[in-house]
This record gives structure tokens, C-alpha cells and sequence, in this order.
């Protein structure tokens, strides 16, 4: 083998190069070791507790369908300074949703309600015009007084993530149309048709208003209240609520004499009903009025509930039990009057049972709320 000589001062420097290499390389080992032990410190070290997202806000809007009038407690109770005469109940379908998202929080944040439906609201009084309530649960010596267009007693705001809406019944007006078919029927036989061929002319003389200038009417309202609806709450996923079916699709199924159907016992006239043939044509008018408020919905970007078709079988003609719309005549709190005048007419009802005037009771408001807690936890979700 051969071996090769090195230089004195070469070796100096190969000495010097290898010194400084391995000072290098502990210089980078400390380095390393100290970052280490920083991460190891930020790593053992408790994370900072996550910030608590704010709670949805979710407001209701609507009529009495929404509100509940008659089902559940008064709420606020009766007697209480804070009543406003729109008879909301804690059995509405609102106050059953907020207790179930209470319970069950979609992506686990609080849901937070503002319910401000009210009886008798209109489209109108939603996001344009104040509303006068007409409850006839202790009302004011002077009446009730007006009230704000709901959107803006709610507060819409940016912030507002979830609306729903339940309203148009009243903009038929449906309780003056059934009124009306419900006189016309007086010694008709159930084949006649005197509140179509009334509607489908000019109107009836108790409202003088065609059946289509009122859908041609309620498309423009309805679309108008959405706008300003979305305007009030650009960044809220806007959910509307259609209606049950109130009134069956085969009339032959209603009992012409039950006032706890779609029969009203008139106080000195005796039992007013709509004949068969009007029945079924109040069933088309409830159908359309619900492809309205659909139609216009999915046009502006919302999200529509269909409470017509899970409620088939369960309208105001079915048996106790079975129904989920009490009748003209039906079951109600204690609280709620067993006879109501309208007008020049006065409607009585007997056998324990209260004025109810076609409304959805207990049943019909927890079918609605499980459609209305679904949609409204997919659009948060």
C-alpha cells in the first residue's frame, strides 16, 4: 500500500476545518434540541378554550297557522302586561321546533327564536304595513293596539340566519270564502256549486272579489313581501310554510249537519253547510293558494314546506282522533270562546266544544313542526 505525507500546516487547517465542523454541528444540534423542546412545551401545554359561536337567530313570521290561537297555553299567559292580542300558544309549531332544536342543537349551536306571528296577519302586515290584532281573549276597553309590521318587530338584520313564514290564508280571505260557501249551501243539494259559480263570476255578495283576481293579487303580494323580506334579511335562508289540507278532496266524506266539520252553527238561523260541490271546490282553492306561495318561493331562492301532502287523510272532515284541523266547532283550551260573532252573525257551538274555525290543533302543529325543524336543520347544516 501506499501511504501519502502531509504537510504541517495543512494539517493545521484539516484540524482547524474538522474542529469547527463538529462546534457546527453541535451549534445545529442545540439549535434543534431547543426547538424541540418549545414544541414539545406548546404541544403538552392546554389549547386555549375555542370561542362559543353565537346562537342562530331564527325569527317567525305568520299567521295563525304559526301563532296557534287555540292550542297549548296563552303565551304570554293571559293577564300578563306583555299580551299584544296575536294569541301565540306554546303549542305552536314554532315553540315545538325551538324546543326540539334546544334539545338536539344542529352543528351544536343554540338556536335562538323571535316569534312574532299573530292571528288574522295578512301578507302585507309581514314587512310593509302595521297590523291591528283582533284576538277575543281579554281584549283592551279600547281594543287592541297596532302593531308593527313584523319584520320589523322581529329586527331583521344581517345578522338573522333562518326566517320562516306561514302566511296568505287571509289575503283569500279563506275565513270569508268559507263563510260564504257555508251560506250559500243553505237548501242546496250537495251536487250544487253556488260558491264556485259565485267566484268563478264576480265574487259573493259577502266578498266581491273573482276567484282569479285573487290568485292573480296574492302572486303579487306574496312576491313583494319575499323582496322585502330578503332586503330586511339579506343573509337569512328564507323558509315558507304552506298550508295543511284544511278541506278534503272528496266532499263526500263531510258530514253536512257535523259542526265540528265544515258545518256552522249560526245563532237564530240554525246550521249553515257548504254542499258537496263547494266542498271540493274549496279543496282546488286551498291546492292553488299553496302552488302560489311555492311557486313564488322557489322563484326568489327559498326553500318551501309542503304541509299539504303529509296531512291527506287528517283535514277538518275526519274523526276525533284522526283529524289534525279542528272543524268550524272543536276542541280547544278552556281559555277559548265556545261562540264568536262576526259580523252581523254570531257562531255558537255547543257540547264543550269552542269556535276553532278550521284551525290545525295539537296534532297538526307537531306534524308541521317535524317538516319545519328538518328544513331548517338542513339549512344550517
Amino acid at each position: 500500500m501506499f501511504h501519502t505525507k502531509t504537510s504541517e500546516p495543512a494539517a493545521r487547517d484539516q484540524a482547524e476545518a474538522a474542529a469547527g465542523a463538529v462546534r457546527g454541528g453541535a451549534f445545529v444540534r442545540r439549535v434543534a434540541l431547543g426547538a424541540l423542546a418549545v414544541l414539545t412545551l406548546a404541544t403538552a401545554a392546554p389549547a386555549p378554550a375555542s370561542a362559543v359561536a353565537d346562537p342562530v337567530q331564527w325569527v317567525a313570521l305568520g299567521d295563525s297557522y304559526a301563532a296557534g290561537i287555540f292550542v297549548g297555553r296563552p303565551s304570554p299567559p293571559l293577564g300578563s302586561v306583555d299580551r299584544d292580542g296575536c294569541d301565540r300558544t306554546t303549542g305552536s309549531y314554532p315553540q315545538l321546533v325551538a324546543r326540539a332544536l334546544a334539545a338536539d342543537p344542529p352543528a351544536g349551536r343554540e338556536v335562538k327564536l323571535t316569534d312574532v306571528s299573530c292571528g288574522g296577519a295578512t301578507i302585507a302586515e309581514i314587512a310593509a304595513t302595521g297590523q291591528t290584532p283582533i284576538s277575543p281573549l281579554q281584549p283592551p276597553a279600547g281594543g287592541w293596539p297596532s302593531l308593527a309590521p313584523q319584520a320589523d318587530r322581529a329586527q331583521l338584520n344581517a345578522g338573522t340566519e333562518v326566517v320562516t313564514i306561514s302566511v296568505g290564508g287571509n289575503n283569500l280571505p279563506f275565513g270569508r270564502m268559507l263563510a260564504s260557501c257555508l251560506l250559500a249551501g243553505i237548501g242546496r243539494p250537495d251536487e250544487a256549486t253556488p260558491c264556485r259559480d259565485a267566484y268563478e263570476a264576480d265574487g259573493s255578495a259577502l266578498d266581491p272579489e273573482s276567484i282569479h283576481d285573487k290568485y292573480d293579487r296574492i302572486t303579487r303580494e306574496y312576491t313583494a313581501m319575499l323582496r322585502a323580506v330578503q332586503q330586511k334579511a339579506p343573509n337569512a335562508k328564507i323558509i315558507t310554510v304552506g298550508y295543511p289540507t284544511v278541506v278534503p278532496e272528496d266532499p263526500s266524506t263531510c258530514d253536512r249537519q257535523d259542526t265540528t266539520e265544515l258545518a256552522a252553527p249560526i245563532q237564530g238561523t240554525g246550521t249553515a253547510s257548504a254542499t258537496h260541490g263547494d266542498i271540493a271546490w274549496l279543496h282546488e282553492v286551498g291546492r292553488r293558494l299553496n302552488e302560489i306561495i311555492q311557486g313564488v318561493t322557489e322563484l326568489s331562492g327559498g326553500q318551501y314546506v309542503d304541509t299539504a301532502t303529509p296531512t291527506v287523510g287528517h283535514d277538518g272532515c275526519r274523526p276525533r282522533g284522526v283529524k289534525w284541523v279542528e272543524g268550524v266547532c272543536g276542541q280547544a283550551g278552556s281559555y277559548w270562546p265556545d261562540a264568536l260573532r262576526f259580523g252581523l252573525l254570531t257562531v255558537e257551538c255547543s257540547g264543550g266544544n269552542r269556535v276553532t274555525l278550521v284551525h290545525p290543533n295539537a296534532g297538526g302543529h307537531a306534524k308541521t313542526a317535524t317538516q319545519v325543524e328538518a328544513a331548517i336543520r338542513a339549512a344550517l347544516t
